[in-house]
């Protein structure tokens, strides 16, 4: 018995070369390779260009301040929307820190886009999501901010609101989830001026 030990541990090399081999670089380039044919731009980030150079993703949310953007949902990442830091807030509903978090965004919400007081806000104008960097927000928080991005451009209203219809998602297979707007697509389309 204590003879066969060294074949033993051979043959334990070999298998575990040969798994490693097998589990390790083979399966990793099979579906890298795949994920490229199929999936070609998620597979490479969903990335953004505008005149060749990466301006973002579809996937990461990006921090937009100034009235002339549509503004996405907040972000309690250190630094906003910093893809290198995925983190929520880890405050449940009964938290009376989060409930004046919202109370506080809610009127902040409302001010910046001309609502009054008693006016409903959209859930993900006021909340993050876990991540802390969503790129997407509902197509009624942008509808609501239609208003404040045309004044500050001194645009018609009307064409910004038709241009951020134009840019609405569907749900997922039809059924789940409900109608969004990427912010970074529609402040794009903005920018090249699509809305006048």
């Amino acid at each position: 018995m204590l003879k066969s030990i060294p074949s033993e541990i051979v043959k334990a090399i070999r298998l575990t070369i040969v798994f490693g081999l097998v589990t390790g670089l083979a399966y990793s380039l099979l579906f890298t390779g795949f994920s490229q044919l199929a999936f070609h731009d998620a597979a490479n980030g969903s990335l953004i260009m505008v005149n060749g150079q990466v301006v973002g993703s579809s996937l990461i949310g990006q921090n937009f301040s100034a009235d002339k953007y549509f503004q996405g949902r907040l972000s309690y990442t250190a630094t906003p929307y910093d893809a290198s830091n995925s983190v929520g807030s880890n405050l449940g509903p009964s938290s009376q820190t989060l409930m004046n978090n919202t109370a506080s965004a809610a009127r902040a919400y409302r001010q910046a886009n001309g609502l009054g007081s008693s006016q409903q806000v959209p859930v993900d104008a006021v909340t993050s999501d876990f991540t802390g960097f969503d790129p997407d927000i509902s197509e009624a928080n942008a509808l609501l901010q239609v208003n404040r991005v045309a004044a500050a451009r001194n645009l018609d209203p009307a064409k910004v609101r038709s241009m951020v219809e134009k840019y609405v998602h569907g749900r997922v297979l039809w059924i789940f989830g409900e109608q969004y707007v990427n912010v970074l697509e529609v402040n794009l389309a903005l920018d090249r001026g699509e809305a006048g």
